[in-house]
Order: structure tokens, then sequence, then C-alpha cells
């Protein structure tokens, strides 16, 4: 099965030969290096920006009003601060223009913990990405949705902030992406560039089946009628094996995977909740203005007289970053042993 990195790859090399993608760019983003995390090996319109955030996506932004359907890299989210107030502008670009000015980009970029990044290489940028209207949002968790979403992020006509976790690149998925080899290492043998000496090595791409899932439709990754947990990006492996390892005691916890935060999937939420009566939003960005506080906040709007006990937010402290040390690193993000308490507690609640 693909990892994240290749997924990533062989959704761009479809943008580059389908969908009219010319310049996927950023640092490091061309050769030889093909990106820091290898995510853009191979492919034919990169090229590397200078070390420029703000460059990057006031190019990304000319190139999409101009026409072109841009894929632009910051290369960790922690570099992404300096350029809110362009964000904002591709954000309201449409809506300023009644309509006529079309914004076709995606700010393609890693984020979270789990690498021993330090506070530099750690954050999230859930909340404060959801806060730009006129954006869709997107945080996907395995390589097969990766695929299939970054496609659906190509293919929108106005921006998307596609993200995926730092801590999961590298893990192979599950699911087959439609097309790619069945063994693993034949795709690697592929796609993955040579160490050393790459100037004479070129991709052999897999044909992939027309393939994309929609932005906005959350995904069910483990059935339950007890509790409810919602979770996206790097924490839905660790919940959904948290539920499966519960069941064997007797527990039913349904994990709801959003993968899209802008437009989050509310009515697949409520049904789960309508059903459960018990909710744990988990995520690992910090608490204050957490996302996971405004799905809780519709949910009560909507699901109240459905509910058994109060809602809960797991989410990372609120602390300016993430420390070095791995047991600070352990302490500041949710673990699976937090998770686990948590949803204990839960079940163990009543109104």
């Amino acid at each position: 099965m693909a990892t994240i990195a290749q997924a990533i790859r062989m959704a761009l090399h479809t943008g580059e030969e389908k969908l009219g993608v010319k310049d996927i760019f950023g640092e490091d983003v061309g050769p030889p290096l093909g990106g820091v995390f290898t995510c853009t090996q191979g492919l034919k319109t990169t090229w590397n920006a200078p070390l420029d955030e703000r460059g990057i996506v006031g190019m990304a932004i000319g190139l999409a009003m101009a026409g072109n359907r841009p894929v632009a890299e910051i290369q960790f989210v922690d570099y992404i601060f300096n350029t809110i107030d362009l964000l904002k502008i591709a954000g309201n670009t449409h809506w300023c223009t009644a309509g006529d000015i079309e914004v076709p980009l995606v700010i393609m970029t890693p984020v979270g913990s789990g690498i021993h990044g330090s506070i530099y290489h750690s954050h999230s940028f859930d909340a404060i990405a959801t806060h730009m209207p006129g954006w869709k949002v997107v945080l996907p968790s395995t390589p097969k949705d990766v695929y299939g979403m970054l496609i659906s992020s190509i293919k929108d006509p106005n921006p998307v902030m596609f993200m995926y976790p730092k801590a999961l690149i590298r893990i192979q998925g599950e699911e087959k992406i439609p097309g790619e080899p069945e063994d693993p290492k034949e795709l690697s043998r592929m796609i993955d560039a040579p160490v050393g000496d790459r100037s004479q090595w070129k991709p052999l791409w897999p044909t992939i089946s027309d393939f994309e899932i929609p932005i906005g439709k959350a995904k069910i990754t483990n059935d339950g009628t007890q509790l409810t947990v919602i979770t996206y990006g790097r924490h839905v492996p660790i919940c959904t094996k948290i539920a499966k390892e519960l069941s064997l005691e007797g527990f039913s916890i349904e994990v709801i995977d959003l993968r899209t935060l802008l437009p989050w999937d509310k009515e697949a939420v409520f049904e789960s909740v309508q059903k459960t009566g018990r909710v744990l939003v988990v995520n690992e960005d910090t608490e204050v203005t957490n996302f996971g506080e405004h799905i809780i906040r519709s949910i009560i709007d909507q699901c109240f007289y459905h509910l058994t006990c109060a809602p809960k937010l797991l989410a990372g402290v609120n602390t300016p970053g993430i420390g070095l040390a791995q047991v600070l690193e352990m302490e500041q993000v949710p673990q699976e042993k937090h998770i686990k308490l948590a949803i204990l507690e839960l079940l163990q609640t009543d109104a």
C-alpha cells in the first residue's frame, strides 16, 4: 500500500497530466530533493521557490487569478503564519468580485506534532485555517483519502488548504488507491527516487483509475452505539485502535474521521450523536478557541435532547509551542492513554 508521500506524488502527477496543473512549487519542492518529505519527487512541473512564504502564497494567488491551477507548498505549517493577510485575500476574492474572479489554488502543508520537531516544526493550524472564510480546509489521515481529496482540491474553483499530518507521512495505508501496484515494493521501485545521483532517473507512474473523494464528507472508521469520537488527522488511527480494543471489553464506540474541516460533515456527526448520546472531540491543536469547540457548540444546538452527558473536548495544552523533549511532547498533545481515559470517563458519566 502507498504512503501519504507517495499518494501526494501520484495525485500531483494526475494533476499535471489531466487537470491542468502547470506549477507545483515551494521551498525545495523541485529537483533534486523533491520536497523535504519527498512528496514532489519525479514531477514535471515542480520548481524551487525562494525561502519566502509570502512570496510563495502571493505567486500562487497571482497564478490562480490568471487562470492557472497552482499547487504551492509551505514546507512546514509553522511558517504559514506570516501569510495570513494574503490567505485572507485569496479567500475573499470570489466573494468580493461577486463571483467574477475564481482563485483555484491549493496550499499544501504538513501539520502537527509527532516528529519531535519542537517549537518550530510541531504547530497545528486547524482553528486558524477554519477562521478564514472562502477557504475549504482539508485534513485527511490515510494515503487513499489523501490521493482522492487532493484530486478534489485541485479541481475546486477556489482556494483549498490541504493539510496532512507529519507523523503519518511514512505510514503505509490499509486501503489501496485504485490502480496502484499490489506490492508496495513495486510501487517504491516505480516512483521513489534513488539515493544519490538522480540526474538520469525518471519515475514510472502507475495508471490510477479516475478516483476522487468529495470535500465535505466524513468517514466512519469504527461503528458504535455508546459514544461518538470525532477526530481527524494524526488522531484517527489512534482513536480507531482504541475503539477496536475497547470493543473486546464490551464497549461500542463510533469513530468519525471528519477529513474536511470546512465544510465539515454535520449530517454524519449529528446522526452519530443522536444514536450514541455521548461525544468526545479529539485533536492536537491548542485547547483555547479550538475547532472542536465549534463542533461541540453545533452539537449542543442541534442534538441537545439526545445527549446523555456533556460533550468533552480533548485537545493540546495551551502552550506557545511543543517541547523538544519527548516527555514534554507526550504530555502536551493527546496520546493513546489520554484518549482512552477520556473515553472511559464519558462512558461512565450520566446526565
